[in-house]
């Protein structure tokens, strides 16, 4: 599973140059509007550009603010504009983390059982090793049972 892991580590470090993404946020009237009107260009000329009439240029600018502009009419507009379209999902902690957070939660849910069982044996271990056995077994989580993280939500 070091692929994954290697996956995992070059992501976070691509995503890292990205952050804080709130200065990739939108602008409230749309990226498609605010730099056509930064430009200077009219929506009958941007139409023009896209081969379209204006009134598909006004509701290409109300898709995007909206969300129901698809990429493939984002890339054209894009295009139009002279500007490249870049499309990105930015997980919202490192991918590492959010690993670590779900092995925690399975590895929780799984001493919580053996331990139950072991007090009700009246063989119970105390926190220090308990701790230990629980990053252990977070360790093997990640290690060998990622893909099982995800099985249930």
């Amino acid at each position: 599973m070091q692929n994954l892991e290697l996956a995992r580590e070059r992501l976070d470090a691509r995503f890292g140059q990205m952050r804080p993404v709130e200065r990739f946020a939108r602008p409230t009237r749309g990226w498609v509007r605010a730099i056509r009107e930064a430009l200077g260009m009219s929506s009958p000329q941007l139409a023009k550009r896209l081969g379209v009439s204006q009134p598909r240029v006004v509701a290409l600018e109300k898709g995007e603010v909206e969300g129901t502009l698809t990429l493939k009419s984002l890339q054209k507009a894009a295009e139009a504009l002279d500007c490249t379209l870049i499309y990105a999902l930015v997980p919202n902690q490192p991918l590492e983390a959010t690993v670590r957070v779900r092995a925690e939660r399975l590895a929780t849910e799984r001493m919580e059982l053996v331990e139950r069982t072991m007090r009700l044996e009246d063989q119970a271990i105390g926190v220090s090793e308990s701790s230990r056995q629980k990053e252990r077994l977070i360790e093997k989580i990640i290690q060998s049972e990622t893909r099982r993280l995800w099985e249930r939500r």
